[in-house]
C-alpha cells in the first residue's frame, strides 16, 4: 500500500513540475533550468513505476535509490529557481514540501526494502 501512495505522490509532483515549467518557458522564456527540473522531477514517478517490474529485489532497491537521488536533484533545481527569481516563495515551498515528503517515503521504502533483503 505504502508503494502506492508513494506511486501516486510522485506522479502528481511530476504533473506539478509539468505545469511549472511550462509556465516559467512561457513567462521567461528560460529553458535550461527548467529543462533540468522537468528531467528530474518527472524521473522520480518514471522510476518508481519501473521499479513495479523489477527483475527482483536487487534491482527493485536500485530503482527506489535512483529516485531518491533524482528527488535530491529536484529540490536542487527548486532552490535555485526560487533563488534566482524564476518561482514564488509560496510556490516554491508548497512544491519544496511536497519534494520532501516523497524524500522521506522512499527513504522509508528503501529501508523497509534493504531489510527484507537482509532477511532473505
Amino acid at each position: 500500500m505504502a508503494q502506492s501512495i508513494l506511486r501516486d505522490k510522485s506522479k502528481e509532483f511530476a504533473r506539478q513540475i509539468v505545469f511549472l515549467c511550462r509556465e516559467i518557458k512561457q513567462e521567461y522564456k528560460e529553458s535550461v533550468l527548467t529543462n533540468q527540473l522537468l528531467r528530474s522531477g518527472t524521473s522520480i514517478g518514471a522510476n518508481l513505476h519501473e521499479a513495479q517490474y523489477a527483475q527482483g529485489k536487487r534491482d527493485f532497491i536500485s530503482k527506489l535509490e535512483i529516485a531518491q537521488k533524482e528527488c535530491f536533484e529536484t529540490e536542487y533545481w527548486l532552490e535555485l529557481l526560487f533563488e534566482t527569481g524564476y518561482i514564488a516563495e509560496d510556490r516554491y515551498k508548497l512544491l519544496r514540501n511536497d519534494c520532501g515528503t516523497i524524500r522521506r517515503l522512499l527513504i522509508a521504502s528503501l529501508n523497509t526494502a534493504k531489510e527484507n533483503l537482509g532477511n532473505q
